[in-house]
């Protein structure tokens, strides 16, 4: 397999300053942004910007796959903390951190686009490290043990929600939310839960139909 040519230098300036952009406009206003837009901020027209990105997906991955990747490399530190409850609470505490930074990371949180499948391949590297996360807080006895995987993506959604309604006027607000979870799911808070938890199916479909 031969490596693509690479970009002429114009080429390749017209495509940092689209990703570029794109990372501002996406962390201030979310994924569904106009591309007209972010061909504005960049300088470009978006006949340029169809030409070095045909898809909303393949500029979400090129403006986001970075930042997905680095909350890899967060999981990979909390799946190796000595105290397993603190790796647990560490990197919850880490991906709220970046959602209330970053808008559209927050939105990449909760749903999947399509044309993205370096973000989808980290997604699932990520997945694989929150079940060994998981696995360890339980087995340490610190972390109720009907807590399942579905429940994670109950604390990114709600803390979603809670970052954007709470943004402009209380940016912290949602620590408080998580202290608040965090505490419900400690082995001595446990009661009886009224509902199952969601199974992978249940989530990914979830996750489909809030992306639209």
């Amino acid at each position: 397999m031969t490596n693509p040519r690479p970009l002429r230098r114009d080429a390749q300036r017209n495509r940092d300053l689209l990703v570029a952009a794109a990372r501002r406009v996406y962390a201030a206003r979310g994924l569904d942004v106009p591309l007209e837009d972010v061909a504005r901020e960049a300088g470009v027209s978006i006949g340029t910007l169809y030409n070095r990105f045909p898809t909303r997906g393949a500029l979400v991955e090129a403006a986001l796959a970075d930042k997905v990747a680095g909350m890899v490399e967060q999981a990979e530190t909390a799946a190796a903390m000595a105290d397993p409850w603190d790796g647990f609470a560490w990197f919850l505490e880490r991906c709220c951190e970046v959602q209330a930074a970053d808008r559209g990371y927050n939105e990449l949180c909760a749903r999947t686009l399509p044309d993205t499948p370096e973000i989808d391949r980290l997604k699932a590297r990520g997945h694989e490290l929150v079940l060994t996360i998981v696995d360890r807080a339980q087995r340490s006895g610190q972390l109720r043990a009907d807590f399942q995987e579905g429940d994670f993506a109950f604390v990114l959604w709600s803390t979603t929600t809670t970052i954007d309604a709470t943004a402009a006027t209380a940016p912290d607000a949602w620590r408080r939310h998580l202290g608040f979870i965090l505490d419900g799911f400690r082995v001595s808070a446990a009661h009886p839960l009224p509902a199952p938890p969601l199974g992978p199916d249940e989530v990914a479909k979830a996750m489909r139909m809030n992306g639209g």
